[in-house]
């Protein structure tokens, strides 16, 4: 294994040799330090990096990507591609959500969505000068109505921040200057490092392999398996034994943290839901990290949503959500928080809807409204984890309602973004995403363990507490009844800064309903 500033654990040092051998095929050599020509038609191969929370995939992820970086590797993001050299190799870091991309950024592992890498940005060509330029492949150009000082500016801002729209925008220009549209992803690229592959699907795991010859795959087979999984499999539970390589040490904030402590107690079969609930009381206890609580704070439920198992329970604490904070049943307060149920566009529609997903708004996205948009329909949105977070789009929002009502919609467009209220997700949904502080409804995680069910192997119980304890960053609130704490301040989105190059997707779509 090549040195590096770190100590790997010996589990982690036989994955960074798996890893190396396999992109010694694809013409990066780790241990020199360089790239080498590629070889013609490669077979695709795939490795998973396998382990529960805290392990160390993360860190092991992030190590690669620097040595990747410094061997030469182009590191390609969504937002702009430059002309492939036949002597350089590509590698894209993929996540399957804005929240799961952007938990690695703060990392300094610039991740993008796999729906960013699936379609690309066309930019338009005078434009794409400076894009070329900012990434070394061009001379400093000469555009008319950009001043030096814009270029500059423009230059500046990619040193910072890596990011081509950024950089447009901080010399003046809007994204529907230079983006022209979006289309599929045509030419292959090198390699794909995925996280949170255990929320692949099939189809996304064959678009993928369709894109990358080589694919290093990093999941938690602990976790819950996507929706319409076949017989309940990951899809790195296909791979033989010999594409796999198991993390076990525990890594992530030292084994004294007593979040990782209780997911990995749900391992033992010994303990049942009262013994774990026993565990967790002992654990808050001795370490405020962990709290048994008597209700669910509504504050915390306006930026990290209450996690539950079933749906009932996610409609009801909406409503007494939204009832403590006074909201009236017609109309959305400002700082609500919604989640992104898909777009309903026409086919004739692809390219908005393109923009759209290109922007964030993709199924399961968590977002904050902002108030309306410009015209009726429109609202304006903050994209939680997104890059470019800011925009204004066509949006219907549905509020759930209980029983077999129809959910009652307080404002729609005749098309466009769809959405539901996100105050309390499912733990399904929670998957990917992290938040510092996180609420648990015990009840739901309850009512699964007096089911009996199993999924893969496992009482579904312990699958569900395993994701949702663990997307818990330092904070677990295990809420015991099922009561709602008032407010204690109104609703606000002073809390949500904007990103320095928003795309001005309201003017590309408030005259056609997208």
């Amino acid at each position: 294994m090549s040195s590096t500033a770190l100590t790997f654990s010996d589990d982690q040092a036989e994955a960074w040799d798996a890893v190396s051998d396999l992109l010694g095929t694809a013409g990066v050599d780790m241990l020199g330090g360089h790239t080498l020509p590629p070889k013609d038609d490669p077979d695709s191969s795939v490795l998973a990096i396998l382990g529960k929370a805290g392990s160390g995939k993360t860190l092991l992820l992030a190590e690669l990507f620097k040595n990747l970086r410094a061997s030469g590797v182009d590191i390609v993001s969504g937002d702009w591609e430059g002309r492939k050299r036949r002597e350089r190799r590509t590698l894209a870091i993929l996540a399957p959500t804005n929240k799961a991309a952007s938990v690695l950024r703060t990392r300094g592992v610039p991740a993008t969505t796999i729906h960013r890498i699936l379609y690309t940005p066309v930019y338009d060509p005078e434009y794409e000068q400076i894009a070329e330029w900012l990434a070394g492949q061009a001379d400093r150009p000469e555009i008319e109505g950009l001043t030096d000082v814009a270029l500059d500016r423009a230059f500046a801002s990619y040193e910072v921040n890596s990011s081509v729209p950024a950089a447009l925008a901080a010399a003046g220009l809007r994204g529907s200057d230079f983006i022209t549209g979006w289309k599929r992803r045509e030419d292959p690229l090198d390699i794909g490092f995925v996280d949170e592959s255990s929320m692949l699907d099939a189809k996304q795991f064959q678009d993928l392999q369709e894109i990358f010859p080589t694919l290093v795959l990093f999941g938690d087979p602990a976790q819950l398996p996507p929706v319409k999984a076949e017989g309940g499999q990951m899809v790195f539970d296909t791979l033989p034994d010999s594409r796999k390589r198991i993390l076990s040490r525990v890594h992530r904030q030292t084994a004294d943290n007593p979040i990782l402590d209780l997911a990995h107690a749900l391992a033992d079969p010994q303990v049942d839901f009262y013994a774990f609930e026993r565990l967790v009381e002992e654990a808050a206890a001795r370490d405020d990290r962990v709290v048994m609580a008597q209700r669910v704070e509504s504050d915390l439920m306006a930026r990290s949503p209450c996690l539950v198992w079933r749906n009932a329970t996610r409609i009801k604490l909406i409503h007494a959500f939204r009832n403590a904070y006074g909201a009236p049943p017609d109309e959305l307060l400002e700082g609500e928080p919604l989640i992104c149920d898909g777009i309903e566009l026409p086919a004739k529609h692809r390219k908005k809807r393109l923009d759209l997903e290109a922007r964030g708004l993709i199924k399961g996205a968590q977002v904050i409204y902002l108030g309306p948009g410009r015209k009726p329909g429109f609202s304006r949105l903050h994209v939680m984890g997104a890059e470019d977070p800011r925009i204004s789009a066509a949006s219907i929002v549905k509020i759930e309602l209980e029983g077999d009502e129809e959910p009652f919609i307080p404002f729609a467009a005749r098309m466009g973004a769809t959405f539901l209220h996100g105050a309390a997700v499912t733990i399904h949904k929670a998957q990917g995403s992290q938040w510092d502080t996180v609420q648990v409804f015990a009840p739901d995680i309850y009512a699964a363990s007096r089911m009996g069910r199993m999924e893969a192997g496992q009482p579904l119980w312990k699958r569900l507490a395993y994701v949702a304890i663990t997307r818990a960053e330092n904070r677990l609130c295990w809420v015991v009844r099922n009561r709602l704490a008032r407010p204690t301040a109104p609703l606000t989105t002073e809390d949500l800064t904007a990103a320095p190059a928003p795309l001005e997707l309201a003017a590309q779509t408030d005259g056609e309903g997208a």
